[in-house]
């Protein structure tokens, strides 16, 4: 993993800490000094995780709460600044549900609603809570989880894609309302690694279509996309060396190291991405 910009002592604040992609960057941060502010609604999950960080030397604080409930989400916000004497200078929103799997004429109203309030409702919390005192000190860097689903379309998980194609459209609107106050805002895509999630698709059959089913396959074989690379990405969008990219849809995948360096066209990576 190259060397990026120091996090010592950084205040970073990642939501969906207990479990997958999140507690897989909230170990990559606090391994590199940063002081995480851990939130999830598990109690259990925040435990272990908490516990990895701690015993491998880092420092993490617990916050347990639902990003649904904007209340709980700005007094996480609020104990986390008292207890690191700094408010979030990180943001990662990781926080996420797949939603019904199946044709979405046989889902249920219920349903949507829950999958509209983690995987959207929740980012929104998570970034009012947090932009304030960004911008205040005119400093701050928002990640948020858009997955592939965002890109292509995935007939059968049809509330789980809106939501994560509403969040790109969100994020580059916010990063333009955002930039002349030094806060940047991005999309990571971390591409398919093996979580709870890959379960759920096995467990739902053909409900998930066949494509579905070979991938998540594979995807528990081998385990999917590196923490590594994942980690990798996010440590790039969270540094200084990332301020000049703001409002862009970047997958784990992508050549984004030219785009580091201001080698290749930023514009391709918008929502609706050009064929390269």
């Amino acid at each position: 993993m190259e060397k990026v910009h120091s996090f010592k002592t950084v205040p970073v604040f990642v939501t969906g800490a207990g479990r997958g992609i999140g507690k897989r960057l909230a170990i990559g941060f606090a391994a590199q000094g940063a002081r995480v502010g851990l939130l999830a609604r598990s109690k259990a999950e925040l435990d272990l995780c908490h516990l990895e960080i701690e015993h491998a030397g880092g420092s993490a604080l617990r916050l347990r709460a639902d990003t649904g409930d904007y209340e709980q989400v700005a007094a996480a916000v609020e104990r986390m600044r008292v207890q690191f004497g700094a408010p979030p200078k990180v943001l990662i929103c990781a926080a996420a549900v797949l939603g019904p799997i199946g044709p979405f004429a046989e889902s249920s109203a219920k349903s949507w609603q829950e999958v509209i309030q983690t995987n959207l409702t929740g980012v929104l919390n998570a970034c009012h809570a947090v932009l304030p005192q960004m911008l205040e000190k005119r400093s701050g860097k928002i990640i948020i989880l858009a997955g592939g689903g965002s890109t292509p379309s995935r007939p059968n998980f049809a509330l789980h894609e809106a939501t994560k194609t509403a969040l790109v459209r969100f994020v580059e609107t916010l990063a333009e309302e955002v930039n002349d106050r030094n806060v940047q805002v991005n999309c990571l895509a971390p591409g398919e690694a093996y979580t709870h999630m890959t379960d759920q698709i096995l467990a739902a059959g053909e409900r998930a279509g066949w494509r579905e089913i070979e991938e998540a396959r594979q995807v528990r074989m081998t385990g999917g996309v590196a923490a590594e690379k994942q980690i990798e990405l996010a440590l790039f969008l969270a540094s200084e060396q990332s301020n000049h990219i703001s409002g862009r849809l970047i997958h784990v995948q992508d050549d984004w190291k030219k785009l580091r360096d201001r080698n290749i066209n930023p514009e391709l990576y918008r929502l609706r991405r050009v064929q390269r």
